[in-house]
């Protein structure tokens, strides 16, 4: 059977980039059973309520809901187990270091298989408040509209 090749996202936390500013991102690995895999190839994940955690110098998954396999028996997983996170020393380390000093938070964005592997996009974030989101969509608006004006205006209408 052939290796698998590129990039499939399986789910994305795209309310993440809404609650959250984005200060860095990493990719990290993640240690799965075998009936999570089945299950994530079927595309059934949620990463809602998901965030990470350092504990022990490990990083670790907590809330990512993946249902149970179908198909699967006896063997099958828990939906809301912790996961343990694949990353490099260096990287925990950095992590260990924002998450205290900071007070910053790891976020999950989103979930894809890359070459046959399940990977996180595992971001270092900071809540934003009301006013931040507010500043965010007006201008997002501005953008949106100033881009409508030059269409128009390529088009000879005003």
């Amino acid at each position: 059977m052939p290796k698998e090749r590129g990039h499939k996202v399986i789910v994305s936390n795209r309310r993440a980039r809404h609650d959250w500013s984005i200060l860095d991102t990493y990719e990290a690995g993640l240690v799965l059973v075998g009936t999570e895999v089945k299950s994530l190839r079927a595309g059934r994940a949620s990463l809602a309520d998901a965030f990470a955690t350092v504990d022990d110098g490990e990083v670790w998954l907590r809330n990512l809901h993946i249902p149970e396999y179908e198909h699967g028996t006896w063997t099958n997983h828990e939906a809301r187990r912790h996961r343990k996170m694949l990353l490099h020393r260096g990287e925990i380390e950095k992590l260990i270091g924002k998450t205290k000093e900071s007070g910053l938070s790891l976020v999950p964005l989103s979930l894809y298989f890359k070459d046959g592997k399940v990977k996180v996009e595992l971001a270092l974030a900071k809540g934003k408040k009301a006013y931040d989101k507010r500043q965010d969509l007006a201008k997002r608006d501005a953008q949106r509209e100033m881009q409508r004006a030059v269409g128009r205006a390529l088009k000879g209408r005003r």
